[in-house]
């Protein structure tokens, strides 16, 4: 789970294992910074070079666009979170706190208020049902080691944020069973790698002819990193399917605010009417994403079924959030009028200026691409840009990206089963979308032509989705 000694350090956020995005082939060497050492001696002593308030600081090292962050709302956040109503320290907050949140009044009641009015809740949500731990990948491992014993396996619709296989693997190693979903359009009224309950019912019965035990279904809504948005219908559709089965159904929220796009709509499984099984149906939401804070680790599981809110709360001495965390973000999520008048409707505005920027520069190349309206990214398609077919030939391509300073998100890293998909993140400052550009499309230009010259004809039969 540790960074291997070829990483590379990041300028604009921390530093990134490559491992996780895309394994750099063995025979490559990288400069050789390891994430969490001490600078090389010498290297802060003198001051740095003075920067001018009315220009961005220069950028020369990497631009990050794999990692899905949201750096376009820190002025607001910052403001936020150091108001007064923020700064209070009780004794209590200095205390040890109950793991699995301070006390049902000053966190889960918030909580509870929160997640019924933003996912539309029919009836209010029950704070009991609430446990809090520090982050979402947290709340996957800890799930998948109340859920599961070590021979089962879990279910999931590739492609998918690649940091779940490690988060479930860690206690339990438990194992994941790939639903591979296609690109190409089957029919009218479908759209590149649509989930159906058909594929998931196929995947399954295979995973079990083979003795594969599967106790759980993942499903991501919004999706990272298509960033598609599912219909209530098709949810309904989803958890039926889990029903059938038995399976218990673990649903990560956690863009359901980061939907930009006025024409989409976000339906919370906490919606529904009704839940088909609501006991086997579990929830995770967390701040990182929709409140542009990564880096405070805040992750939230709403569930009906008791004995799983106890046996991850359990698991919240080592996960716990601390009382002064706590307490800011219960503070935050009573604001209703900031998030709703302020910080929602500034995000939102951004984020569709930043995905429009990218958008249009990938019209313009001819470069096809998923037009949606969720989250932080754009799924690309750069397989014509790839001399073969191969996720060797990704590799090349996402290393001739990093060559020029540039780092986004091959397909692999997804366990995408078509080699030449990457993942770009727009949520970020104008004047790096703009380096990342003049350094990106040159190596777009160049890669094209060699493969032009090389005599190979990309793949065909995929017409441009950036129109859709």
């Amino acid at each position: 789970l540790l960074c291997p000694p070829q990483s590379v350090s990041l300028s604009s956020a921390p530093p990134v294992c490559l491992s996780l995005l895309c394994p750099p082939p063995q025979s490559v060497s990288l400069p050789l910074v390891l994430p969490f050492s001490s600078p090389p001696p010498g290297q802060y002593l003198s001051p740095p070079p003075p920067v001018s308030k009315y220009l961005p600081p220069p950028v020369s090292g990497i631009i990050n666009f794999g990692t899905s962050e949201n750096k376009l709302c820190f002025d607001l956040m910052s403001k936020r979170l150091t108001q007064s109503d923020m700064n209070i320290i009780e004794p209590p907050l200095l205390q040890y706190p109950d793991w699995k949140g301070h006390n049902l009044i000053t966190l889960f009641l918030p909580l509870a208020h929160f997640l019924t009015y933003y996912c539309k809740a029919p009836a209010p949500l029950n704070p009991e049902n609430v446990v809090t731990l520090n982050g979402c990948g947290s709340l996957f491992s800890a799930l998948a080691a109340v859920l599961c014993d070590s021979s089962d396996s879990i279910l999931i619709a590739t492609p998918f944020y690649g940091g779940i296989t490690q988060s479930i693997f860690l206690y339990s190693g438990i194992k994941l069973v790939y639903v591979h979903l296609e690109s190409k359009v089957s029919g009218s009224g479908s759209r590149p790698f649509q989930l159906t309950v058909q594929k998931l019912e196929t995947t399954l019965q295979a995973a079990r002819e083979q003795g594969s035990s599967v106790k759980a279904l993942i499903l991501i809504n919004p999706h990272n990193p298509l960033g598609d948005v599912y219909s209530a219908s098709e949810m309904l559709e989803f958890l039926e399917f889990a029903k059938r089965h038995s399976l218990h159904v673990i649903v990560d929220e956690i863009y359901m605010l980061s939907v930009f796009d006025e024409s989409a709509t976000f339906h919370s499984v906490l919606s529904l009417e009704k839940l088909p099984d609501p006991q086997r149906t579990h929830v995770m939401w967390g701040i990182s994403k929709d409140f542009a804070v990564s880096g405070i680790r805040f992750g939230t599981l709403y569930s009906q079924n008791q004995d799983v809110c106890n046996g991850v709360a359990s698991l919240c001495y080592f996960h716990g959030v601390c009382g002064t965390v706590q307490f800011k973000m219960a503070q935050l999520l009573r604001d209703r009028d900031w998030i709703n008048q302020v910080y929602l409707r500034v995000n939102h505005a951004r984020l569709r200026a930043a995905q429009a920027y990218v958008a249009e520069e990938l019209r313009a190349l001819g470069v096809p691409f998923l037009n949606r309206g969720a989250g932080f990214f754009i799924w690309i398609d750069f397989r014509k840009y790839l001399r073969a077919p191969t996720f060797e030939e990704e590799v090349a391509l996402w290393r001739h990206f990093l060559d020029n300073k540039v780092l986004l998100s091959c397909g692999k890293a997804f366990e995408c089963g078509e080699p030449g998909w990457f993942r770009v993140i727009f949520a970020d400052k104008t004047h790096r979308l703009q380096l990342g550009k003049s350094r990106q499309w040159p190596t777009v230009a160049v890669q094209r032509q060699a493969v032009t010259c090389g005599n190979f004809k990309p793949r065909q039969g995929w017409t441009n989705p950036g129109a859709r």
